[in-house]
């Protein structure tokens, strides 16, 4: 316990310098007043143990790391054959918010669920008769896997994600414009806004991690939330999908499935073994925190986390 502590400690000072050469996210106001030399890691492990370094009780908002409650629900509501004629789980060359990818590609399907086209078409597919029911649905999941029930959204975050969210206006009614989703947009964006506002600490999403390397249970109650099943496609359409246009870089430097947001925090998942997150809103070009990649970098090579290793005899 006393060795996985000081090792988090170092490595955080080790990696803080990283901080410098990103920037906090602009496009969305209220994001970019963050301190940029932030940075911290949680671990929370299968068996329940737990150890922290660094600014790890920092709030953030959670943004993109909430798809994979998204995700989640999509899978459980319906079967994969149902979700993938409407979303489908192909990596993505281009930019989380890239408006050409439906535009060209894909018979104007969201290519994965972990970019905004994806999440916001995913929404439609949670069971609920009206858009509160959906946010609720997804909510309530949040609060399950994070193991917190105080769970709030940042309303000044989601104002500034609702008055500056026109890109992601465009993608929806693009959407609407091929069939992919219907109803009304400005409904099911105020969903997606308000999801990704939520306000979180790296334990938190940490805990959530966790709940993926347990196979769908949580740690510290043995609770089931969703099957083995579930929890398998998570993980891998994380790994292919969940680092954006820089998934294939974090499967070779890191090698754990993993899912970034642009509040700042990097979750990553060592199969039945840890839950993992990282904080540091100073961003790289893709929107993963670049502090927070290069520490869980440090961090598989150290605990020879990496999926692809070779097996141990």
């Amino acid at each position: 316990m006393e060795k996985m502590q000081r090792q988090l400690e170092k490595l955080v000072e080790k990696n803080r310098h990283w901080c410098d050469q990103g920037n906090t996210a602009t496009y969305i106001p209220e994001l970019s007043k963050q301190d940029p030399g932030m940075l911290g890691v949680s671990i929370f492990d299968t068996q329940g143990r737990q150890w922290h370094a660094g600014d790890w009780q920092m709030p953030f908002t959670i943004q993109s790391l909430s798809k994979v409650a998204f995700f989640i629900c999509m899978l459980v509501d319906n079967s994969f054959d149902v979700l993938t004629r409407k979303i489908s789980v192909a990596p993505s060359a281009d930019g989380f918010n890239s408006i050409v990818n439906l535009e060209t590609k894909n018979e104007k399907r969201p290519l994965n669920p972990m970019i905004n086209s994806g999440a916001i078409a995913g929404i439609t597919l949670v069971r609920g008769a009206t858009m509160e029911e959906k946010f609720l649905r997804i909510f309530t999941m949040l609060g399950k896997m994070t193991g917190n029930d105080e769970l709030s959204v940042n309303q000044n975050v989601y104002q500034s994600e609702k008055e500056f969210g026109d890109r992601n206006r465009s993608l929806a009614y693009f959407m609407k414009s091929t069939g992919i989703i219907d109803g009304d947009v400005d409904s099911l964006l105020d969903v997606y806004f308000r999801l990704c506002s939520i306000e979180v600490v790296c334990a938190d999403i940490a805990r959530m991690a966790a709940v993926l390397a347990f196979d769908g249970r949580a740690p510290w109650s043995g609770e089931t939330l969703f099957d083995i099943k579930t929890a398998r496609i998570v993980k891998a359409v994380m790994t292919t999908c969940g680092m954006y246009d820089g998934s294939g870089d974090f499967a070779v430097d890191v090698g754990l499935p993993g899912k970034s947001g642009v509040g700042g925090g990097i979750m990553a998942v060592s199969p039945r073994n840890l839950g993992i997150c990282v904080f540091g809103p100073a961003l790289d070009q893709r929107g993963n925190s670049l502090a927070g990649w290069k520490l869980l970098q440090c961090l598989s090579e150290e605990l020879d986390l990496s999926i692809f290793s070779t097996c141990k005899p």
